[in-house]
């Protein structure tokens, strides 16, 4: 049974006239416990299928639904990490969690805002640095800040948007396994927005690729049939790793030349613009002289 679900949505930007469709009859359904990985190039529109997933963009057609329930808007049950990490920079490790614990859960106390701060910076191993302001972090601490950010909301659907993407490949594969973790220590329900082919069956249940927009559709699926927990340090001996790894780099590559295919030999009109006449004065004017004052006497 879907505890997600995407039901022939479609969104659209841009007045009734001209409007482009980014994302087209996109179906999609996501069981409750279950890690899914969408993979896609640049500029297909995986954001915006993260936003409609999180209630940020409501979809021009078609119907989001939690637990059989209509989305209408966010929600703390749905926690959403960004690629960035949109921490307030002028408040520590601790007061960013602690002001999304307050916002979510306005009753706790005092007392039980601190202890549950201090269990998700602990969680994601920075409680030597709960009092350090984001510019004193690094990038990789500051993604943790921003992952503590999102699991003290509690949410029961935890949906990363390439939050590992602008770190190095030491650090991004720290946090990929921390995250693995959790998830297998919480067993949260997680979409993630990814386009690294290793990071997807490494970490995922199944990886559904995104078609090249505009109009971009959620393609046919491939399922990770590896067990758990999965060693990186073995999988590139593992033959089902290999064989998903070099299907699924070869049906996006296909996509790629497709979409290239289809848009070679298009022109795009430019508009006729030319520029004014700025002719040039027919005399250097001159600076009028400055008028000269009398110098009182000594």
């Amino acid at each position: 049974m879907s505890f997600l679900e995407l039901d022939q949505v479609s969104v659209a930007f841009g007045p009734a006239g001209n409007r482009t469709e980014v994302l087209s009859d996109l179906n999609l359904k996501v069981a409750e416990n279950e890690f899914v990985a969408v993979i896609g190039f640049s500029g297909s529109g995986k954001s915006t299928l993260i936003n409609t997933l999180s209630g940020l963009e409501p979809p021009s057609t078609g119907e989001v639904r939690m637990a059989g329930r209509r989305v209408t808007g966010p929600g703390p049950d749905r926690g959403l990490m960004f690629q960035n990490y949109s921490l307030l920079p002028w408040l520590s490790v601790n007061e960013n969690v602690a002001l999304a614990v307050r916002t979510a859960f306005p009753r706790l106390s005092k007392a039980e805002v601190a202890d549950k701060v201090a269990h998700y910076v602990r969680m994601v191993k920075l409680d030597h640095a709960g009092d350090k302001k984001p510019h004193e972090l690094s990038g990789g601490m500051r993604q943790r800040a921003s992952l503590a950010r999102t699991l003290s909301l509690d949410p029961q659907v935890l949906l990363l948007d390439e939050p590992l993407s602008a770190l190095d490949a030491l650090t991004r594969s720290e946090l990929q396994d921390q995250i693995l973790n959790i998830w297998e220590t919480d067993r949260r329900t997680v979409v993630m927005i990814t386009n690294d082919v290793d990071e997807a069956v490494l970490m995922a249940d199944r990886i559904i690729p995104l078609t090249m927009g505009p109009g971009a559709t959620l393609a046919e699926e491939f399922a990770v049939n590896m067990a758990r927990p999965r060693d990186r340090h073995t999988l590139n001996d593992h033959p089902e790793y290999m064989r998903l790894k070099s299907e699924i780099t070869s049906f996006m590559m296909h996509l790629n030349k497709e979409s290239k295919e289809l848009t070679a030999g298009k022109v795009v009109p430019m508009p006729d613009i030319r520029p004014r006449d700025f002719s040039l004065p027919s005399a250097t004017p001159r600076l009028k002289p400055r008028a000269q004052h009398p110098t009182s006497a000594a």
